[in-house]
């Protein structure tokens, strides 16, 4: 497997987590089945692709990734889907969790560039 497919394989869990994750909004608490079933494929779905990245990421930078990437994502979805305002305090604390992502990704030696 290349870096490249593992890169792929994250990629794709996070937008399946996401997509579970605004579904999961819209299942009103597990009680609307269509959107449940969504949520409940999307993130088995993710939690797959993440195990294949898993296979030579190492574990707390796919994480960071994951959660990093996945944060910002729900966020504009939520403003945009569910028009949802963030506060500035907010914005920036994402803008950090994004800057941290992009530092891991382009300055760690953990990941291989």
């Amino acid at each position: 497997m290349t870096l490249q497919a593992h890169y792929l394989y994250l990629a794709l869990a996070i937008v399946l987590e996401v997509i579970g994750t605004a579904f999961l909004k819209q299942s009103n608490g597990f009680r609307e089945l269509a959107p449940s079933l969504v949520t409940a494929a999307s993130y088995a779905g993710a939690f797959y692709l993440l195990s294949l990245a898993l296979k030579t990421m190492p574990v707390g930078v796919a994480y960071a990734i994951w959660s990093g990437a996945g944060i910002v994502l729900i966020t504009l979805v939520g403003w945009i889907a569910f028009r949802q305002s963030l506060d500035a305090p907010a914005l920036f604390g994402i803008g950090l969790i994004l800057a941290g992502v992009v530092v891991i990704n382009t300055m760690s030696r953990s990941v291989a560039h």
